[in-house]
């Protein structure tokens, strides 16, 4: 029988996060991805782990308190689902989302949602299991989807207006991240670098508070790439990805 662990203020400096296990150089994003949790878990976040040494977990929270750009009353939203390598084909992921769904429907919530898309996309949830176990899309911008699982007839969260815009002034190369994610602080480190080196401008614009989450000028889970005030995609970039996503 799979066993599992909540992270808690009392638990979490001991046990690890899934992401980036093991390599030093993220060190400092897992401490702070920790520290991200440590002041949401009063507001309901929670960070459910397989209790063993791999990337296998479910994060979620009220719609009301999750940073990305969407507005709903009651729900709660599934940032990230992941089962990784050889735990796949074991029915952890079904072990999780189940204990989520049941989690929401005993705190009295009226469903619960997350982002998908179209077509497969890095660090997003696949279509295809949700819809599996009852989601059904409920908005959309672009390829980008918002699926629910409805416990009753409450009305269904929806994306901000704001991030239907997908633009931003800014003709430079710019990045909104947050730390919801422990790899994103050595590669905003690692582009910084390589931007002063090769004499290129790139913006950082850091989501450090709920309310830049909700405003956020697009679809956002914890990055987030323009170029030329154009939506690029949501994919975490190093100096490598960086060159070839600007060289097309």
């Amino acid at each position: 029988m799979n066993e599992y662990v909540n992270l808690t203020l009392e638990n979490i400096e001991d046990e690890h996060i899934c992401c980036a296990i093991g390599d030093k150089k993220h060190q400092l994003g897992v401490n702070s991805k920790k520290e991200w949790i440590k002041s949401k878990l009063e507001e309901g976040h929670i960070f459910r782990k397989l209790n063993a040494r791999g990337k296998v977990f479910i994060e979620y929270e009220p719609i009301e308190t999750a940073w990305v750009p969407i507005s709903g009353k009651n729900y709660v939203y599934i940032y990230c689902l992941w089962v990784a390598g050889s735990f796949k084909g074991n029915g952890i992921a079904k072990e999780l989302l189940e204990y989520a769904i049941n989690d929401s429907k005993e705190k009295g919530m009226s469903g619960i949602c997350t982002l998908t898309s179209k077509k497969k996309k890095p660090f997003i949830g696949e279509k295809e299991f949700f819809v599996h176990y009852g989601f059904k899309v409920i908005d959309e911008i672009g390829d980008y989807e918002l699926l629910a699982l409805q416990f009753d007839g409450s009305e269904t969260p929806r994306f901000n207006d704001n991030a239907r815009n997908m633009k931003i002034d800014n003709q430079n190369f710019t990045i909104y991240y947050s730390n919801e994610c422990p790899y994103v602080e050595y590669e905003v480190k690692e582009l910084t670098e390589y931007a002063k080196e090769n004499n290129i401008k790139i913006n950082f614009i850091k989501i450090d508070s709920l309310e830049k989450a909700k405003n956020a000028p697009c679809i956002f889970n914890n990055w987030a790439n323009f170029y030329k005030g154009e939506f690029v995609s949501n994919t975490i970039l190093n100096a490598n990805s960086f060159e070839k996503l600007i060289s097309k």
